[in-house]
C-alpha cells in the first residue's frame, strides 16, 4: 500500500509540474467547458510527447469531464466515439504496403495503423491520479448514452460507433484487470468502514439492509466474505462474494440469512455455500472476475478448513419467471403438459402459497418446466437461456439440484417464483464440465435435476430473452 501511496504522490508531483509547463492552473477548471471544448483537449492530449504535461493534461480533462452535467458528457462520448476513430487512409497504405511485401514489420505497422485513436485517447487519460476510476465511470456513461441512442432510433451508423469505443474501453479494461493484478481480501467486521459501506450498497443479490445485517453475514465464525481488489481502486471492490459455512447443501436463502439462527465453530462445518457473488463496477461489464474468485476462494477455504469437502452455491434464477410465463401462455408450449399449464394458472395469484395441497401441485408442474429451462431452453447460441447458468457452468460447475420455494422474498418471487438452484463446484471435475460446457454447450447436472426432464416433449426454441441476455 505504501509504494503505491509513493506512486501516486509521485504522479501528483508531475502532473502539477506538468500543469505549470502547459499552462493550465485550477482557474481553468472554472472555465464553463463544453463537449466541443474537451474533445479539442482530447486532441491535443493524444499529440502530445512530454510525459509531464500529458498526466497534467490527463488529468484536467478528466477533471472537467467530471465538473460537466450528464447530457455534456454523453454529448463529449459521442463526439469520441464520431471522431477518434482510426486513419483510414493509413490502413488503406498498410494494407496496400503489406500486400505488395508481406513481413512481420508491415502487419506491425498495419496493426498500429487499423487502431482506433480512441485507444490511445483512453491509454493517456488513464495517466492522470485515479483515471483508471475515472475512465470506468466514464464507460457506465457511455452505457447511458447507447440506450438513449437506441431509444431513439438512431442510424445504425452512429450505434456502430458507440459500440466501437465500448469495445475499446473493453479490450483495455481486459489487459488492466488481468487476473495478475488483482488481490483477494478477507472481509471482516475489522475492514476499514468505507469499504464495508460499499459492501452495503453494491449487494445486488441479497440486498443488506443495515450495519446490523452486515455484520451477521461476515463476522459470525461460520460466515465469510472476500473481494477482488485492483492496485488502482484501492478502496473500490470489483467483486465479492458471501459465503456460509454448514453441514449441508442449503435448499433455501432464509434460513442462511435469519436474524436468529444457530452458529457453528468454522471447523465443524463441512459445506461451503456461495450464496451471493455481486459485480460492484458496472463500468467493468465483460470483464470477466468471478470465475478466478470462486476458484481462489475455494483453495484459500479449503486451506484454512480442512473439513470442507462441498463447495456449493446458492443461486438466484433471473430469467426462469420470465421463460415459464410466456410458455404456459403460449399456443404450443414448450416444456409443459397442458396438464402443467392448468395447473400453474394457480401462480397468477398468491393463493397457492397458503394451501398445502395447491402448493404440492405447483411444486410437481414447476420443477419438470424448470429442468426443461436448464437442460433443453438455448438461446440463438446454443447456451441456456439463464446468466446465472452460463456462469456457473462455464466455469465448470454442475447444476445439482433445484430447490422449490427457495427465496420467498419479493424479488425471489418476482424473478423465479421463487426458484433457486445449487450449483456443485467438483474440484475433480470442473476441468471436464468446462471442456464439455464450451466446445459442446453440455450442460453438466446432477440425475436428480435430470429425472425431473419430462421426457416426452418437444424441445423449447431458441429465444432471447432481454432480461436473462
Amino acid at each position: 500500500m505504501a509504494a503505491i501511496s509513493f506512486l501516486g504522490d509521485l504522479l501528483q508531483t508531475i502532473s502539477d509540474r506538468g500543469r505549470d509547463l502547459i499552462s493550465f492552473g485550477r482557474g481553468d477548471l472554472a472555465r464553463t467547458a463544453s463537449a466541443a471544448d474537451l474533445a479539442k483537449l482530447c486532441e491535443d492530449l493524444i499529440s502530445r510527447r512530454g510525459e509531464a504535461s500529458g498526466v497534467a493534461l490527463a488529468r484536467l480533462v478528466l477533471e472537467r469531464y467530471a465538473a460537466l452535467p450528464l447530457d455534456e458528457r454523453l454529448a463529449f462520448l459521442g463526439l469520441v466515439a464520431d471522431e477518434f476513430d482510426a486513419d483510414h487512409a493509413a490502413v488503406e497504405e498498410a494494407i496496400t504496403a503489406y500486400r505488395a511485401q508481406p513481413s512481420r514489420t508491415r502487419l506491425g505497422v498495419l496493426h498500429e495503423a487499423a487502431e482506433p485513436r480512441s485507444q490511445e485517447l483512453i491509454r493517456r487519460l488513464n495517466l492522470a491520479r485515479g483515471g483508471t476510476l475515472a475512465l470506468v465511470r466514464m464507460r457506465e456513461d457511455l452505457f447511458v448514452l447507447r440506450k438513449r441512442l437506441k431509444d431513439q432510433g438512431a442510424a445504425p451508423a452512429t450505434l456502430d460507433a458507440v459500440d466501437s469505443l465500448d469495445s475499446d474501453f473493453e479490450h483495455l479494461f481486459a489487459s488492466w484487470f488481468n487476473r495478475g493484478f488483482l488481490v483477494l481480501r478477507h472481509i471482516d467486521w475489522s475492514t476499514p468502514a468505507d469499504i464495508l459501506e460499499k459492501i452495503i450498497r453494491y449487494e445486488a443479490v441479497h440486498e443488506i439492509a443495515d450495519w446490523d445485517e452486515l455484520r451477521r453475514r461476515i463476522e459470525p465464525p461460520d460466515r465469510r466474505c472476500f473481494a477482488f481488489f485492483h492496485p488502482a481502486l484501492l478502496d473500490e471492490p470489483l467483486i465479492f462474494v458471501e459465503v456460509a459455512l454448514t453441514t449441508a447443501i442449503a435448499p433455501a436463502i432464509q434460513p442462511i440469512l435469519a436474524h436468529e439462527r444457530e452458529t457453528i465453530p468454522a471447523r465443524a462445518a463441512t459445506t461451503a455455500i456461495f450464496y451471493s457473488i455481486s459485480n460492484c463496477q458496472k463500468g467493468l461489464a465483460g470483464v470477466t472476475f468471478g470465475n478466478f474468485l470462486i476458484k481462489q476462494v475455494v483453495e484459500d477455504l479449503a486451506r484454512e478448513i480442512p473439513s470442507l469437502k462441498t463447495f456449493v452455491t446458492l443461486s438466484p434464477v433471473p430469467g426462469f419467471r420470465t421463460w415459464l410465463d410466456r410458455e404456459r401462455r403460449a399456443d404450443a408450449p414448450q416444456g409443459l403438459t397442458r396438464e402443467d399449464v392448468d395447473t400453474l394458472r394457480a401462480l397468477d395469484g398468491d393463493a397457492w402459497r397458503h394451501d398445502k395441497a395447491a402448493c404440492e401441485a405447483v411444486r410437481r408442474a414447476m420443477l419438470p418446466a424448470a429442468a426443461a429451462y436448464f437442460l433443453r431452453a438455448k438461446n440463438p447460441r446454443g447456451r441456456p437461456l439463464d446468466p446465472v447458468a452460463r456462469f456457473h457452468l462455464g466455469n465448470g460447475a454442475r447444476l445439482e439440484r433445484m430447490n422449490f420455494l427457495g427465496d420467498t422474498s419479493k424479488n425471489g418471487m418476482r424473478q423465479s417464483y421463487g426458484l433457486m438452484v445449487n450449483y456443485l463446484y467438483d474440484l475433480s471435475a470442473i476441468e471436464k464440465n468446462h471442456e464439455t460446457y464450451a466446445n459442446l454447450g453440455t450442460v453438466a447436472a446432477s440425475s436428480t435435476v435430470s429425472r425431473e426432464l419430462r421426457t416426452n416433449l418437444p424441445p423449447p426454441r431458441a429465444v432471447v430473452l432481454a432480461e436473462a441476455e
